[in-house]
């Protein structure tokens, strides 16, 4: 039983590299350097999956399991829902070998959904997260796959540069999370992988983000 639920959802992340214009939550970038970017994001609603687990691999695939079955009908209107990207993992600071044991798996909701989700069977143990308000994020692409042995020294590589940016110190706590990690890539894919680390910024002293946008997406 164990295998075949890997076996669903390598084939349902398999939509990420399937599926070349998939729906992502639409954001300006603010500032842009060679090894990262602070980009800020309107209002969003995802669905979140809690989980508790050592591992950042496993808690990933086991909360994508759930959101699948979310998104292929196991909800309380049978509503079948496209796939978007990415599937963002964010990590909760506690103890572990990765400093956590908590994770929220999060899948961004289609425009068609913003803003009336629909309601997750109560057995997947899912609920919608909304972003009430414009969130300002700094962002470090990498590529491969986001592994347990590679995350955390990819969240530190934004730590250094953000230390030497005018973000040093504007690191926000207020969102639980330490860090998340974004996945755009199907696990078939192993050339040209796109995943990101993101980290909430407290843009309160810099005119709350806004800043000139030199792109829209």
């Amino acid at each position: 039983m164990e295998k075949s639920r890997w076996v669903v959802v390598v084939l349902c992340l398999g939509f990420l590299g399937l599926c070349s214009a998939l729906e992502s939550p639409p954001y300006t970038v603010v500032h842009s350097e060679s090894d990262f970017e602070i980009r800020l994001y309107r209002h969003a609603t995802w669905m979140s999956a809690p989980v508790k687990d050592i591992s950042f691999d496993k808690a990933t695939k086991r909360g994508f399991h759930r959101l699948f079955q979310y998104i292929q009908g196991a909800n309380l209107n049978f509503s079948r829902i496209a796939m978007t990207a990415p599937v963002l993992t964010s990590i909760v600071p506690e103890a572990g070998p990765l400093h956590s044991s908590a994770y929220f798996v999060q899948f961004y909701l289609p425009v068609k959904f913003q803003a009336s989700p629909p309601l997750p069977l109560p057995e997947l143990n899912l609920k919608p997260c909304a972003w009430d308000t414009s969130r300002c994020i700094a962002v470090r692409k990498f590529s491969g796959f986001a592994r347990d042995g590679n995350i955390v020294e990819e969240a530190e590589k934004l730590g250094i540069s953000l230390s030497r940016s005018p973000w040093a110190n504007s690191t926000s706590s207020a969102s639980g999370y330490a860090y998340s990690i974004a996945q755009y890539s199907s696990p078939f894919r192993i050339i040209g992988r796109v995943n990101e680390v993101w980290v909430d910024i407290n843009a309160s002293e810099l005119d709350g983000c806004k800043l000139s946008g030199v792109a829209a997406y």
